[in-house]
């Protein structure tokens, strides 16, 4: 081979060398590049298609569940709730032998649909009845939440304890329920 013929085979071997090397850059990798995109979006659709049919095969169940909910919360009325929350701890009180000191009621409007009534209550007794007052409050079918919770003893011996207690209530509003 002569020497023009070895510079026209190494000439064409960089340039192939370098069309290749663009063509992967700008051809290639953008192309894998985007069929990955597209296959990781097709499996998220495919995802939220699944997700939706078992939600809509379980429609039955979680209406059923919502309605019961729904009945837990307090009534639309807002004085008619705050009576019966302060009658649901009265009940409680008597239920469990334990004396409530303190009940800070307070409500807080979070959006146009609902709201929350949240109250901070002091209760003294033994701990077998603070344990029958948490009892009683977690059987009650009204829908609370504990926010927190703190015993404490008021004598030396610790038969006497104290409980702070916070709580939150749901109430809906009528165009809710």
């Amino acid at each position: 081979m002569q020497i023009k013929d070895r510079q026209k085979l190494l000439l064409i071997l960089a340039a192939t060398a370098v069309g290749l090397l663009l063509c992967d850059r700008f051809v290639f990798t953008p192309l894998i590049n985007s069929w990955k995109e597209r296959s990781a979006k097709i499996a998220g659709l495919k995802k939220s298609i699944s997700d939706g049919t078992t939600l809509l095969q379980r429609e039955q169940p979680v209406r059923e569940r919502w309605e019961q909910m729904k009945t837990n919360t307090l009534p639309a009325n807002v004085s008619v709730a705050e009576s019966r929350m302060l009658n649901a701890f009265d009940k409680w009180a008597r239920d469990s032998r334990v004396a409530v000191t303190a009940i800070k009621p307070q409500w807080k409007p979070t959006d146009e649909d609902y709201m929350t009534f949240e109250c901070q209550a002091e209760a003294i007794g033994s701990m077998d009845a603070l344990a029958r007052f948490l009892y009683e409050i977690e059987k009650d079918p009204l829908g609370l939440k504990f926010k927190a919770m703190e015993i404490s003893t008021r004598d030396a011996n610790g038969q006497q304890l104290s409980l702070t207690l916070q709580l939150s209530a749901l109430l809906l509003k009528e165009s809710e329920l």
